[in-house]
């Protein structure tokens, strides 16, 4: 997203009713950016895959974020289908990343909702392998601290008792530092290489009526990561410690880098204001 859009819709000029939201729905905490399921919302297209949503931005050739509801129903013995291809049901005028679109730029095809969040069957785990899924990663961090956070949320966050909600993204239209250097795009100038990559979770026990249970009291984890290859090795897996932020931060500096984000905008205000303001330990 340029710096001048700042996210606003393409058609910002009406806004649609907002739909009722169901518990353990991907965006039941808020849609960050108020993307709608509308292909004149070029750059800010919600679609749901089932298994997570999207806002997908046609012109950068990502998704701007992606959500999804965690519990350990979701995790099975599903094996990982490595299936990686483009969404053919996107607007037709929309450029397609294909799965060989990153091939020989020094990035890693960096998943959003992760393959090993999706187990439970094999057609969950084959929907995380769509491109729009995916992020040029710096494969030090995609596979290094990245998988670490992913490791940490499932096993000490989730286990067998708790439900979350997770949102990843990203910013910066500088670019990012690959194994092959620094691109701001790859793909023929077709796929835009984020400068930042971001996660937030929040995390409640098991329950029903989520939304009314979303409150203070709820575990957040904020960390947004610069997209460099030069600053982590895939053996340090608990880096991303050294990157955690609350939310209200994340904010301040998504929306000063062009991508402006609103997250927990379905929790009350007062709980909503707690909530952004928590480090986690």
């Amino acid at each position: 997203m340029t710096a001048c859009k700042k996210d606003v819709p393409d058609n910002g000029n009406t806004n649609p009713p907002v739909p009722t939201l169901t518990d353990n729905d991907h965006i039941l905490p808020g849609n960050p950016t108020n993307a709608q399921t509308n292909a004149t919302y070029t750059t800010n297209y919600l679609k749901d895959y089932g298994y997570y949503k999207i806002s997908y931005n046609s012109a950068m050739g990502t998704p701007n974020w992606v959500a999804w509801h965690l519990q350990s129903e979701d995790l099975g013995s599903a094996p990982r289908q490595d299936d990686f291809r483009s969404d053919n049901t996107l607007p037709s005028a929309w450029y397609r990343v294909v799965s060989t679109s990153y091939s020989g730029s020094g990035f890693d095809r960096g998943h959003n909702c992760p393959s090993a969040d999706r187990t439970s069957t094999i057609a969950a785990n084959s929907s995380t392998f769509y491109m729009t899924n995916m992020i040029p990663q710096a494969p030090t961090l995609n596979q290094g601290p990245w998988a670490g956070l992913e490791d940490h949320i499932r096993a000490n966050m989730i286990g067998s008792s708790n439900e979350a909600w997770i949102y990843m993204g990203n910013y910066g239209n500088a670019g990012g530092v690959g194994s092959n250097g620094q691109f701001s795009v790859i793909d023929n100038g077709k796929v835009r290489v984020p400068s930042k990559v971001w996660k937030v979770v929040v995390v409640i026990p098991k329950g029903n009526s989520d939304i009314s249970r979303l409150d203070r009291n709820a575990t957040v984890l904020c960390v947004s990561m610069p997209n460099d290859n030069r600053l982590y090795t895939t053996g340090n897996k608990t880096a991303w410690r050294n990157y955690i932020i609350s939310v209200s931060t994340l904010e301040i500096e998504s929306t000063s880098n062009g991508t402006a984000l609103s997250l927990f905008s379905n929790i009350p205000e007062a709980e909503r204001t707690v909530l952004k303001s928590k480090i986690y330990q």
